[in-house]
């Protein structure tokens, strides 16, 4: 069977980009990985150092992660059963993850923009890495627009 891997995020263009995946899905009659990647973020410390991380955040990071994964899928779907969806969460910067899981997919779907970043870019650095070095095509989503 097909796969179609999408990176969601929890924001606007990730939601696109998976309402994009799962149409292509029911018409190629593939399933849906969605990715979500997370990262341990590192406060600065005084004198330049980074304050130690508390390994027990963690799982809940990772909990945090898939919350927003699922919620996002749950969203999309609705009621409709027609499509194979499989969460998945990895700890990485996003872009990397999703090259990564993209590896044996027919396709990848990516926002041009979703969280972080500069709101003014055309194509964030996530759409722009994945369209550089994913192993397989990539669709790159444009951001909805914001209807007056």
């Amino acid at each position: 069977m097909a796969t179609i891997v999408v990176g969601v995020d929890g924001s606007a263009g990730s939601a696109a980009a998976l309402t994009f995946a799962l149409a292509e899905a029911r018409l190629r009659k593939a399933r849906v990985k969605a990715v979500t990647a997370w990262t341990l973020s590192y406060v600065a410390a005084p004198i330049g150092m980074m304050a130690p991380i508390d390994e027990a955040l963690i799982p809940e990071l990772q909990e945090n992660a898939r919350a927003v994964a699922q919620a996002a899928v749950a969203e999309a779907i609705g009621s409709s059963t027609d499509v194979q969806v499989e969460i998945e969460v990895r700890e990485g910067s996003a872009a990397q993850v999703l090259v990564d899981a993209a590896q044996g997919a027919d396709l990848l779907v990516v926002g041009t923009r979703g969280h972080g970043g500069f709101a003014g870019l055309l194509l964030g650095s996530v759409s722009q890495q994945t369209a550089h070095h994913a192993p397989c095509p990539v669709v790159i989503v444009p951001h909805p627009k914001v209807k007056p």
